[in-house]
């Protein structure tokens, strides 16, 4: 039995709404972005929002938008995926990285209260990993005390909620992404949410090549082509008619993952915090030992998985910052502990029963089970 690692639930109804557009003769931005933005801003619970080619475009207009520039200091976890830090130096500000919560991979609020004392940090860009919110109550009263922005990197979390409020919808500006593997796709694609009017008029400019008003050659600011399309906004519309059901396919194989791993004592599967729900991105299994050689056995049964993130202060690209904060391994154990002992399972809607039953199997068969 072969298990690939993802697949995206897209079948004739996608097809069918692409062809629309051909239909009609409109492919670039129009009424079904705009369909899509306001089905979006509704399932958030925000006032505005825009879409965007991808979650990292979305990221970067959004540190943009709330004034992140040259020099700013802005706060990242340490286990996330690389756009998360690459995008704040896109801005031309620098990520101060901190570690996660060992039993979440969450940030670490407590390790943000000690950076904030020797640093003069401009925004915190709090990542809800795995398909997990972040502990948004101490998120937000951190940023209060301190005077802080708030840009949240919801890019793995559409549809996950903290106490009832959605992810992406409690910062300055959220942030989510709808690339090919995530829980809702356009294939490709972003969006940035926000309550304030002033933040959405900034956004848009900045989407826009520097205007309000697409028709119009005069550029009152410095923009860029930060545009969705209608045939991309087409797949997401069919995905958010079929998102309740995948969403509860995904619970469901997390869940079955949990029941035929029960007796496996050298592993877990990762879990929500409380006050949150879980919309698995992947399913996250954490082994007692260190989980390449897993890893190797699941790819010579023919199951493909997923390493964890390598942790940000570890990678090639950020060295140049040690001359910023101390990248030392001790300073950020839990990162390198989840990149170590992580592996991402397949955990997607048209994944099959059987196949979750048949990788529980090769784990088993791994320990000696």
């Amino acid at each position: 039995m072969k298990v690939k690692q993802s697949w995206p639930t897209i079948d004739m109804e996608e097809y069918i709404a692409i062809k629309e557009c051909f239909d009609v003769g409109w492919f670039t931005e129009g009424e079904k972005s705009k369909k899509f933005e306001d089905k979006i801003k509704k399932m958030l619970g925000v006032k505005y929002g825009i879409l965007t080619p991808s979650g990292t475009t979305a990221l970067y207009v959004g540190l943009k938008s709330i004034g992140i520039g040259i020099g700013d200091e802005v706060i990242v976890p340490d286990y996330t995926f690389h756009a998360s830090a690459a995008v704040v130096i896109m801005a031309e500000a620098k990520p101060i990285f901190v570690d996660v919560e060992k039993e979440n991979f969450q940030i670490d609020i407590d390790i943000c209260e000690k950076i904030v004392k020797q640093r003069k940090i401009k925004a915190i860009m709090p990542v809800h990993m795995h398909g997990i919110c972040c502990n948004m109550d101490r998120v937000m009263d951190f940023a209060k005390k301190h005077n802080i922005l708030v840009i949240e990197d919801a890019c793995q979390a559409i549809g996950t909620n903290w106490k009832g409020k959605m992810a992406g919808s409690f910062g300055d500006v959220g942030c989510l992404s709808f690339f090919a593997d995530k829980c809702l796709t356009t294939v490709e694609g972003g969006f940035v949410a926000t309550d304030n009017k002033k933040i959405y008029n900034k956004l848009q400019y900045l989407k826009n090549h520097g205007r309000l008003v697409k028709s119009t050659f005069v550029h009152p600011e410095l923009g860029y082509n930060f545009c969705l399309n209608d045939i991309l906004a087409s797949i997401g519309l069919v995905q958010l008619k079929k998102f309740d059901s995948m969403v509860k396919r995904r619970i469901y194989l997390n869940n079955l993952y949990k029941e035929c791993l029960k007796d496996v004592n050298q592993v877990k599967i990762l879990e929500p915090i409380e006050g949150s729900n879980h919309v698995p991105f992947k399913t996250v299994l954490l082994c007692e030992s260190e989980s390449q050689d897993l890893m190797n056995y699941l790819v010579v049964n023919d199951i493909e998985s997923r390493t964890m993130f390598y942790p940000m202060h570890k990678q090639p690209c950020f060295q140049y910052l040690k001359d910023v904060q101390d990248l030392s391994d001790d300073k950020f154990e839990n990162a390198i502990y989840a990149f170590k002992h992580g592996i991402n399972l397949p955990c997607y809607p048209d994944l099959s029963d059987e196949q979750v039953i048949y990788v529980a199997k090769i784990i088993k068969e791994y320990y000696n089970l």
